[in-house]
């Protein structure tokens, strides 16, 4: 069946490179029409199975990396032989080794995957990838390190990862001074845990003005009570109206995250320099708003929308709403109006993708919006509801 779905979507993605001159208006380079040809019929996808387009997309190159470039992998997968953790740690490795080295990378990886575990692959396949490889890892380490970059997660109960992307000597750098500093801390008697000590070491160097060598010095890091002291925001917050009468014990709302608590919410607020109070009609949660008779989005309105939407409104998409563009459903030239009714939160992606050919977006009472897909299907995306 993995075998089944790689096949599926390495077609899906030469469908769309094949049909992208009739689809993508001209108006966009050929490049640029192929790209969007894809990204288009992804979307597609994600909506239908819902999944994030991201995974889709990765699937999609995974896929045509196993029918074009590895199709003895595939043929060992369909045949049961590994499993499809193994054709993805295969996959990982493989899309950037040049077109010289796979043949030969491919055969000696394909005979450890069909007698090891995917765990113990993938530490073969990366020694495997590193002999092989045609290209010096000084060229490679140099074009990778333009992917760094850091990801921020969110987690139940409060709680969120923060991923960073960074090359090798900086990660085990910043991992060793945590870690310093939080065995100086255990030593001074501090009962925390060392996960939690490190935890907090990093929070500390991030946000407080306590320098690396501060926190190795000193032998109680500070608590993450303490941290949250120096954060320094803009706070935006969302105000019940039964709250506002004293009778609901609401929570507040972190942008881009959800649901805190209200504790946490005051000790972060003590330091915000200004707030923006925004009043909800306490059944339906929709925010009191008035229409303007205007092209440019004021300021309030704006807020107000961004608050509704909370993410981008196309389905599956999670990229939050205040870094996407506002969209006329009804465009302006068209009769449309600036108000709630008529403005809705699309990323750049999806704003450029609901203008081509196939696509359409209808905005309904409430601000529900339906989104028809090239294929005619539909999908209908709700405002984010009112956490309390």
């Amino acid at each position: 069946m993995d075998a089944r779905k790689a096949r599926l979507l390495a077609r899906s993605a030469a469908y769309a490179d094949s049909f992208a001159d009739a689809t993508v208006p001209a108006v966009f380079p050929p490049t640029e029409r192929q790209a969007l040809s894809r990204r288009s019929t992804c979307a597609a996808l994600a909506m239908a199975i819902r999944m994030p387009e991201r995974t889709v997309q990765r699937a999609t190159n995974d896929a045509e990396r196993l029918v074009n470039d590895a199709p003895a992998v595939l043929e060992s997968l369909e045949a049961g032989r590994i499993s499809a953790r193994h054709a993805q740690v295969i996959t990982d490795q493989l899309c950037d080794v040049p077109a010289a080295g796979r043949a030969v990378f491919l055969e000696q990886v394909l005979v450890v995957a069909e007698r090891t575990t995917a765990a113990g692959l993938r530490t073969s396949a990366r020694v495997l990838r590193e002999r092989l490889h045609p290209a010096s890892i000084t060229a490679r380490a140099t074009r990778s390190e333009a992917d760094r970059r850091v990801e921020f997660e969110p987690a139940a109960d409060g709680m969120a990862w923060v991923h960073l992307f960074t090359t090798a000597p900086i990660a085990q750098g910043i991992i060793e001074r945590i870690e310093a500093a939080a065995a100086e801390s255990r030593n001074a008697g501090d009962t925390r845990t060392c996960g939690q000590l490190q935890a907090d070491a990093l929070a500390a160097l991030a946000l407080t003005g306590i320098t690396p060598d501060d926190v190795i010095s000193s032998p109680v890091l500070p608590h993450p009570i303490e941290v949250q002291e120096h954060i320094k925001p803009t706070v935006q917050i969302t105000v019940p109206a039964l709250s506002m009468a004293g009778v609901s014990d609401a929570p507040a709302t972190l942008d881009g995250y959800g649901p805190i608590d209200p504790e946490t919410a005051a000790r972060i607020a003590v330091n915000a320099p200004s707030f923006t109070r925004i009043l909800v009609q306490p059944e339906t949660g929709a925010v009191l708003s008035v229409g303007r008779g205007q092209y440019r989005v004021p300021a309030d309105l704006q807020r107000a929308v961004r608050l509704r939407d909370g993410t981008c409104r196309a389905p599956g998409c999670g990229r939050r709403a205040r870094a996407c563009d506002l969209d006329h459903s009804v465009a302006w030239q068209d009769g449309g109006t600036t108000d709630v009714g008529n403005l809705a939160c699309l990323c750049r992606h999806h704003h450029r993708m609901k203008h081509l050919p196939g696509w359409n977006l209808d905005h309904g009472p409430g601000g529900a919006l339906e989104w028809t897909t090239p294929d005619g299907k539909q999908y209908r995306t709700e405002p984010d509801p009112a956490p309390f």
